[in-house]
């Protein structure tokens, strides 16, 4: 598997979407935890070209419009038709006074403050000002953000949102912009599968950017919300294969696991994946990269870099020949889940 192999996102959109291997995620360019200059942003989105990568995913969030506006300048340089790029609706960026300022994780961000809004017009004003940011006439996907009960704080809060997106005309606008052709498909962008499910049950939806919550430590999805994709023809965008971080590093002290530190029945988990991962030669980081292309439904995969070196490795990762005995044992063992596919099933 390379990097650069294209894959459709599903075989139904009226304009075919194409995704790279492995796409780009624009949330460390929006000063996510540090701060990142313009220089080394610049450099990691033209290093991300470079290796090959045509599948570039930002958002209004990240860094309250730092990340798109970074995004905005590469574009003029990469040519929008020669990649595909999605953005997300769900924040309004309003301007607002030193002390109303919402950064959420991110620093050195824009006087803004962020107002959820998945209505009508909330999701038309949300793309209109990314498109600004970005420099673009178009987006190729579209994404609702956050509207997960991880984000939104509870599942009463998600429920509400999701209420919002269609009672108040939000799914409306996405389906508008995707019949007239201003965007190829509709998603979202969140952070658990079951909200996924509940958006399935409601409206026609192409694709999920799913963070985590499929990888080498959970596969719940399995049960019913990936087997209702493939029989929908939704395709999965991938981020978080480490779960933020533990199956890239290991069990090692202050391993992070979905953004706090893992609790000791994961860092044991780990260690016993990363057992069997040594047995065969592998390390643990290529394991994790390149299990959750076993499911057919996962089309792409965005693990996080900030720079060519990071890139580089990661693309190299997805090269690495794992041994099919590696799969087999961790299935023995009852590490991964006996009716996980795995790579070369499909």
């Amino acid at each position: 598997m390379k990097l650069t192999d294209l894959i459709p996102l599903n075989g139904r959109t009226k304009r075919p979407v194409h995704l790279t291997r492995m796409g780009f995620g624009g949330a460390p360019l929006g000063n996510l935890y540090r701060k990142v200059s313009d220089e080394d942003a610049q450099d990691a989105l033209l290093s991300a070209f470079d290796v090959g990568i045509r599948y570039f995913d930002t958002a209004p969030q990240y860094g309250l419009g730092r990340s798109e506006e970074r995004f905005g300048r590469a574009m003029q340089m990469f040519g929008a038709g020669n990649i595909v790029l999605s953005t997300k609706v769900g924040r309004l960026l309003l301007d607002c006074e030193p002390d109303e300022v919402t950064p959420e994780s991110f620093v050195d961000v824009p006087q803004k403050r962020i107002v959820f809004d998945y209505t009508y017009d909330g999701v038309m004003r949300s793309y209109e000002a990314s498109k600004s940011r970005l420099n673009i006439d178009h987006a190729d996907i579209l994404l609702v953000h956050d509207v997960c009960a991880f984000s939104q704080g509870s599942q009463e809060a998600s429920d509400v949102k999701v209420r919002e997106l269609f009672d108040g005309g939000g799914y409306r606008a996405l389906v508008e912009l995707r019949d007239a052709g201003d965007i190829s498909a509709i998603g979202a962008g969140v952070n658990e599968w079951q909200v996924c499910e509940t958006l399935l049950g409601l409206g026609d939806f192409d694709c999920f950017l799913l963070a985590g919550r499929y990888t080498l430590l959970e596969q719940e999805a399995l049960e019913t919300f990936l087997p209702l994709c493939e029989r929908r023809d939704v395709g999965i965008i991938l981020g978080g294969p480490y779960n933020s971080g533990i199956l890239a590093t290991g069990a090692v002290e202050g391993a992070r696991y979905n953004y706090v530190p893992a609790p000791a029945p994961i860092l044991e988990r780990v260690r016993k994946i990363e057992s069997v991962c040594q047995a065969h030669g592998t390390p643990l980081i290529a394991a994790a990269l390149q299990f959750v292309f076993g499911h057919p439904c996962v089309k792409t995969v965005i693990p996080g870099a900030v720079s060519r070196g990071e890139l580089l490795a990661n693309a190299r990762l997805l090269e690495v020949d794992i041994p099919a005995g590696l799969w087999t044992d961790l299935k023995r063992e009852g590490l991964i889940r006996a009716d996980a596919p795995v790579p070369k099933d499909n």
